[in-house]
């Protein structure tokens, strides 16, 4: 794997809504995509195509989101490794109060869980779990401007960061 000397690296997006949004992925988000050794899409792709695209650079999972199309077929939840981490990644969390009880109810052997949908970026590690939305790349919403993360399992663990476009 590419980042085998440093851990693994995870580029981590949510909520691309091509092409309604944006025509296709910014330019500034590639080089993270060509030197992750995984894609993670939280939901709302809405382009079948943004999947080879992605796996072009990296493997991708994703999850199906409220936008994506019913012929599209995504898992509504995806749980997996990441250099011994438990992660977890699902579009939508529900409402903001309760979410980490509610997720940790739902994914019980998690490390880290990524969602979407609001657009919100938002990064918590507390108690032995990462919640962790990566914002938009393409539709910012009300926010100051496009995200995505980036997740790192390394031998100390597991650390993210919100990185603005």
């Amino acid at each position: 794997m590419k980042g085998a000397a440093k851990g693994l690296l995870a580029a981590v997006i949510a909520d691309t809504h091509i092409p309604r949004r944006a025509r296709g992925l910014p330019e500034a988000l590639i080089p993270h995509l060509e030197r992750a050794d995984l894609i993670l899409h939280a939901g709302d792709l809405m382009d079948p195509a943004l999947l080879g695209e992605l796996a072009a650079y990296a493997p991708t999972e994703a999850v199906r989101g409220n936008l994506d199309p019913p012929g599209l077929d995504l898992p509504e939840t995806i749980e997996l490794e990441l250099g011994g981490a438990r992660v977890a990644m699902i579009h939508d969390s529900g409402r903001k109060q309760g979410r980490r009880r509610r997720l940790l109810r739902r994914f019980p052997e998690a490390r880290v869980v990524i969602f979407g949908h609001s657009h919100i970026p938002f990064l918590e590690d507390e108690d032995g779990l990462m919640l962790l939305n990566p914002g938009s790349p393409t539709d910012r919403r009300r926010q100051p401007r496009h995200t995505f993360a980036l997740l790192r399992a390394e031998e100390r663990g597991v650390r993210a960061e919100i990185v603005p476009l």
